[in-house]
């Protein structure tokens, strides 16, 4: 009987090493033979931004997301320059306005993941989640790219992926 019990325990215990219960935002290099996950803890469903300096502007950009039911929202985008690589005008579903002297672009555009270069120049890139700051670029290799995605992990998959520590904002 105690054999049973022991297999038993066994195999309730590896089974919930491999189950995915744990939420994150993973960040996954791509274009990569090997890739490997980076990943930040997640509470519940809730907003996160990424904030980065523009390369040829000098100018900080904010997006705002939100995760919702496994998917990620955008949110907004704030800008002070339209030129290269910022959107000057609104798509179908979204609105820009222009305020104070920055542009908001606004969207509802749910997705499953989305890539994030992260550029090999001495420029800002943060994570702002649940009151905690990330340097992406103390963690990310510069030059690479990841696949952005929220969704859950088993414990095996957290202990072969690498945690992102914070700094407080």
């Amino acid at each position: 009987m105690k054999k049973l019990a022991a297999f038993l325990i066994l195999v309730v215990l590896t089974i919930l090493f491999f189950i995915p219960l744990f939420p994150i935002i993973s960040f996954t290099e791509t274009k990569t033979n090997n890739p490997q996950m980076y990943y930040i803890d997640l509470r519940k469903d809730a907003p996160f931004q990424i904030r980065f300096t523009h390369s040829i502007h000098r100018t900080d950009v904010l997006e705002s997301y939100e995760v919702e039911d496994g998917k990620i929202k955008m949110i907004s985008m704030e800008y002070e320059d339209v030129a290269i690589g910022m959107p000057a005008h609104a798509e179908e579903g979204q609105k820009l306005t222009y305020e104070d002297g920055k542009y908001k672009l606004y969207s509802n555009k749910m997705v499953e993941n989305f890539v994030l270069y992260v550029g090999d120049i001495n420029m800002d890139l943060f994570f702002y989640y649940g009151g905690r700051e990330y340097n992406l670029k103390k963690t990310l290799h510069r030059g690479s790219s990841y696949m952005v995605e929220a969704k859950r992990v088993s414990f095996y998959e957290k202990l072969k992926g690498v945690r992102i520590v914070h700094g407080e904002y």
